[in-house]
This record gives structure tokens, C-alpha cells and sequence, in this order.
């Protein structure tokens, strides 16, 4: 585990430098992201991505061989995507959230601190083992669901919902995508991961849900009221909810090695959606018609963008920064200065360009593993400032709107400012203990 990143990218690399075709790369990158946000005249975030990597090949700014060769090595990571995103939309037909959220409530009782700390650990797990992409897709319209029964501004709790997501990414190698972007598919084992990242990620979720609940204050001070109204899952949404505890634990013994826990995630995806249409064929095929298939072509798109930077030698930029962080042997200044430059730029160009960019930066310059556990904090948990940071907060912000419940992108930043700057310096220092 020495050193993780032995393998070199595909295509030739020029020396860095601000040149007319970094700045033409720079705008497609920025049309890409923007698109992606505000997804104009009826627009997918895909069409963006697929759009930004037909430009860059008209434009020569890559190969087609490079091209290809960026795509093919993103497998592993499509698989983990398309796996994760069935797995969510089986608990989500088989309304296993639904009666979560309940039970929840039931137990919090007139306390709405109380019920803003259970949601906030049911996301920690939830994000632990089946991604955070999950948390914002199935958890957050479960979390509207259940508060519709009661007198609460969903807000806070919408807000949860989004921010755990991030949090909670360090606590398991497969919690998000973006890790095994950074590690090109080749996680660490479980045991380094926890060696790693236990203590950042305990820092970063106590110091997280801490300022949440002193930024949400003044709403959770009223008594909880509410409408119980009993969930009872019928026989086949029960033995999908076993189906999908099997496939959390096949997650699991996969992310003991560390490799290929992309196709584990889609095997057991495809265990767990077989025995539940076994049962219940309509499940199963409601299942499939919701899968995301986009994220394919959306994440296909970002690599040969990526490719297409590095190639034009703009990601020597970044491993200048990278290497400039390890020569300054680890001081508490280089790491915070590395971490919230990274942490800016993911709010930037969005965390899967830039993890894919530091992943490439590693495998060129063989730089310290000490150096990914910064990188990965700060790729991890930066996308907590605003929309544009992550895919899973993206996919927060879709969810709610599909839902008719309208949360700004302002809103979002003013409230990350408060809860990402002291969550960011608290896990990066944890990360040197």
C-alpha cells in the first residue's frame, strides 16, 4: 500500500502553462458545469458532459484513442454507479425509507432535536454502505414524506439530509463515487481506509451535525407534533429489504480488498433486483424503468474532459500543488491550504472532474498516500458549500424540485459557509494524528 497509484493514465502530457487552448478547455469545462446546474431549455446533465466531450475531440484537444482509452478505464466506477442507484431505487420501490422515516419519528417523540439527530444517523449509515447518491435520492423524499405527517419546516431537515451525504463519505471506501475515482478504481483495503479515515471522518460528522443544529436553531426549539400513520410493508417489500441487506453485506466483504468493488456493486445488484422480481415481477421492472442510466454517459463524458486538461498539460497545475504540499513535510498550514484549494475547485468544476484530475496527478508523480488522505477529505467533504460541488448534491437539488420544493442555490452556500469551513479544518487536522 505503499504507493497506489502505480499505474500511469493514458496520453502524452505538455508542460503546464496558461495557454489559448488551456483557456478554450477552461470555458468548455465552465459551459459543462453550468449546463449540468442549471440544465437550460429542458436540458440532462449528461447531454452536458457527453456535449463537453464531443468538443474536445472536434477541437483535437484529444485523440480518439485517448478518448476511448479515458473511457474504458472508468468501468469499474460506471458499475459501481449503475449498481448503487438500483440498489436505492429497490428500497425506494419496496418503500423501506418510508417506514424507516416513521419508525423514526415515532421514536423522537415531541423532540425535534431528538428526530434532526436520528435523520442526520440514518444518513451517516445509509451513505456508509450504499453511497451518498443514495442518501439524496431515496432518503431525502422519504424525509418529505414523514415530515408532511407534522407541523416541521422540512428545511432543516432537507438540508440534512444534503449534508450528511458528504460527511459521512470518508467512513467506507464505497460511501462515494468520487473515492474510487481518486484511487482509479483500486480502493485501498477496509482496514487501511478505516486506518486512514476513521478519526477525519468522526471529526468531520460531529463537527458538521454540531453546526447544523446551532444553524438551525431557532426551528428545532418548538414541540414536535405529528400524525401517526402506520406503514405496513406487504410480503414481497419485506423480502426485498432482505434482498437488499444481503446485497449491503456483498458491499462490504467486497470493500475488504479494496478492488473491483464496482462489480461487486453491480453483482449484487443484480442478486438482489432478480430475487425481488422473483417475487414481485412489477417491483422488478418498476425498478429498471428508474434506474439512472444517464450517470453512464455523464460520467464517461467528465473522464475524457479530464483526459483532454491533462493532455493540454492544465493539470500540471494541479500536481505542481500536490507536490508543493509534500515537500512542505505535512506542516498544519500546507494541509489546511491544500485542502481548501481543493475544496474550492470542487465547488468549481464539481468533485468527479477533480477527483478523476487528482487520481491522474498521483499516478504521474507518485506522490505520498499521506497526500491522498487530504485530497480525499477535502474532494469528499468541499461539495458541502454549495450545489455545483457533487453529483449527490446535484441530485439533492433534482429530487426536491421533482418533489415541488424549492431550495436556492444561495440559500445552500450561506448555509455551507458555516457548516464546511470548521468541518474541513477539523477532519484535515484529524487526518495528521
Amino acid at each position: 500500500m505503499d504507493n497506489l497509484w502505480a499505474r500511469s493514465p493514458p496520453g502524452a502530457r505538455e508542460s503546464a502553462g496558461v495557454t489559448f487552448q488551456t483557456a478554450v478547455l477552461l470555458l468548455v469545462t465552465a459551459a459543462m458545469v453550468g449546463g449540468m446546474i442549471f440544465r437550460p431549455w429542458g436540458t440532462r446533465e449528461w447531454m452536458w458532459a457527453v456535449a463537453a466531450a464531443i468538443a474536445v475531440l472536434v477541437y483535437r484537444a484529444v485523440g480518439p484513442a485517448d478518448a476511448w482509452s479515458a473511457v474504458a478505464s472508468g468501468a469499474n466506477v460506471y458499475a459501481f454507479l449503475v449498481g448503487i442507484i438500483a440498489l436505492a431505487e429497490l428500497a425506494r420501490a419496496a418503500r423501506l425509507f418510508d417506514w424507516l422515516a416513521l419508525y423514526l419519528l415515532r421514536i423522537a417523540g415531541a423532540s425535534r432535536v431528538r428526530l434532526f439527530v436520528l435523520v442526520y444517523a440514518l444518513g451517516v449509515v445509509v451513505t456508509a454502505v450504499l453511497s451518498n447518491d443514495t442518501t439524496v435520492i431515496v432518503l431525502t423524499p422519504a424525509v418529505l414524506a414523514m415530515l408532511a405527517r407534522t407541523d416541521v419546516d422540512p428545511r432543516p431537515f432537507l438540508f440534512c439530509c444534503a449534508f450528511v451525504a458528504n460527511a459521512a463519505s470518508l467512513v467506507l471506501p464505497i460511501a462515494n463515487p468520487a473515492n474510487l475515482l481518486v484511487f482509479g478504481g483500486m480502493l485501498p483495503p477496509l482496514h487501511v481506509w478505516v486506518r486512514w479515515f476513521l478519526l477525519p471522518a468522526i471529526a468531520a460528522l460531529a463537527v458538521t451535525l454540531v453546526t447544523l443544529l446551532l444553524l438551525m436553531n431557532r426551528e428545532m426549539r418548538p414541540r414536535l407534533r405529528y400524525h401517526d400513520v402506520a406503514i405496513v410493508l406487504a410480503p414481497h417489500e419485506r423480502r426485498a429489504g432482505i434482498a437488499l441487506l444481503v446485497a449491503v453485506a456483498l458491499l462490504l466483504l467486497g470493500s475488504l480488498r479494496g478492488d473491483g468493488v464496482g462489480y461487486v456493486a453491480a453483482g449484487a445488484a443484480v442478486l438482489a433486483l432478480s430475487t425481488a422480481a422473483l417475487s414481485a415481477p412489477r417491483l422488478g421492472i418498476a425498478v429498471l424503468r428508474r434506474i439512472s442510466w444517464q450517470v453512464v454517459p455523464l460520467v464517461a463524458g467528465l473522464f475524457v474532459v479530464v483526459a483532454a486538461l491533462d493532455r493540454a498539460g492544465t493539470l500540471a497545475v494541479l500536481r505542481d500543488l500536490l507536490v508543493h504540499a509534500g515537500s512542505s513535510q505535512g506542516t498544519i498550514s500546507s494541509r489546511l491550504e491544500l485542502a481548501t484549494e481543493l475544496a474550492l475547485a470542487c465547488n468549481l468544476f464539481n468533485n468527479l472532474p477533480i477527483a478523476v484530475a487528482v487520481g491522474n496527478a498521483f499516478h504521474a508523480s507518485n506522490l505520498s498516500p499521506y497526500l491522498a488522505r487530504i485530497a480525499m477529505i477535502a474532494i469528499d467533504l468541499g461539495p458541502n458549500l454549495s450545489v455545483t460541488g457533487s453529483l449527490a448534491t446535484m441530485l439533492w437539488l433534482i429530487t426536491l424540485r421533482r418533489a415541488g420544493y424549492d431550495v436556492s442555490e444561495w440559500s445552500f452556500f450561506r448555509a455551507g459557509i458555516v457548516v464546511l469551513l470548521p468541518a474541513l479544518a477539523a477532519a484535515t487536522l484529524a487526518a495528521g494524528l
